[in-house]
Order: structure tokens, then C-alpha cells, then sequence
């Protein structure tokens, strides 16, 4: 509960003292903080004054009259009001909003950005491309030297600069693995 608030704003308090929702402890506590503060106290008027306005204009008033089907209809509203979120269309639009948005708040941000995002994510690409070009260099150091190859596009060997050609080299494996 609120009661002693240091900037004495108390409306759900005085709520909840207007509705009979306050506990024993609570409701003497709360009394107790009226009783001493002019702001609570003036809230407390206010509140019973527009209670006793609302009573007294549905006074006269026999009640809402609700439709039959009202359950029914409210949960149609709610259900068609909610269709358009699940559409494709739907989620292709919030993307392209939520795009501005990371557009506009970078260049919002100007320099700040930069050096938050942009200075890592280059660090990023210059590794990652630093480790490209090494596996590249390897890949193609070891096709230009080596005597064999396994090309995995064809699943060939390849071994020309060994001397032999396939049959020649198929016979030197049967003869010596057989």
C-alpha cells in the first residue's frame, strides 16, 4: 500500500478506501495519514464527490441494456481486429517499420553509433576475411603442388603431375593393395 508516499499521491489508495478493499491495519493507517495530509485529504473529497455524481446521474437509470449475443459479438470484434497481425502482408509491413526505425535511430545516434556498431562489426570482417583469403591461399597452394587431389565435385582423383594417368595409377593401386 501507498499510504505514506513521499510525494503523497495516493489515488489508488483512496481507491481502494472508497471501494472497502483495505484491510483493518491498512484502513486505520490510511485514516490516520488523511487525518495529517491536506493533499490525501482533498483527494478523498474529489473521489467522493464524483461517486456521488456518477450515483446520482444512473440514478434515474434502470440499467445498460446489453445486446443478447453481446459476450459473442465483443469476441468476434476482438478476433477479426486481430487477424490483420498474423498476415504476411502484416509481418512484411512491421519489418519494413522496424527498419526505419534502426535506420533512424542509427542516424540519430550519428557518431555513437558508429563507434558502437560499425567499428566492431568491420573488426568482424576484416578477421573474417583475413581467415577467407588464408583457407583460399591453402586450398589453392595444395591443388597446384600436391602429386594428389580428391576433387569433391566429381569425386575424382586427379594425379597427372604425379607421372601417371587413372588407368596406369589404378593398376598401381590394385597391384599393391590386392
Amino acid at each position: 500500500m501507498n499510504v505514506l508516499t513521499t510525494n503523497h499521491q495516493c489515488i489508488e489508495d483512496v481507491a481502494a478506501y472508497l471501494d472497502g478493499e483495505l484491510d483493518d491495519a491498512a484502513l486505520e493507517v490510511f485514516e490516520g495519514h488523511v487525518k495529517t495530509c491536506a493533499g490525501c485529504a482533498q483527494e478523498l473529497r474529489t473521489q467522493r464527490q464524483l461517486l456521488c455524481t456518477l450515483n446520482r446521474a444512473f440514478e434515474g437509470s434502470s440499467g445498460f441494456e446489453l445486446p443478447q449475443d453481446f459476450a459473442r459479438l465483443v469476441a468476434t470484434h476482438a478476433e477479426s481486429d486481430v487477424t490483420g497481425l498474423r498476415g504476411r502482408g502484416e509481418r512484411r509491413r512491421a519489418f519494413k517499420v522496424c527498419a526505419v526505425l534502426a535506420l533512424l535511430s542509427f542516424a540519430l545516434l550519428g557518431a555513437a553509433s558508429r563507434v558502437t556498431v560499425f567499428q566492431p562489426a568491420r573488426s568482424f570482417l576484416r578477421i573474417a576475411g583475413s581467415l577467407l583469403d588464408l583457407v583460399w591461399k591453402t586450398i589453392y597452394d595444395a591443388w597446384a603442388s600436391d602429386e594428389f587431389v580428391l576433387d569433391p565435385t566429381r569425386i575424382t582423383l586427379l594425379c597427372g603431375s604425379a607421372g601417371f594417368d587413372g588407368t596406369s595409377f589404378k593398376g598401381l593401386l590394385a597391384s599393391k593393395f590386392d
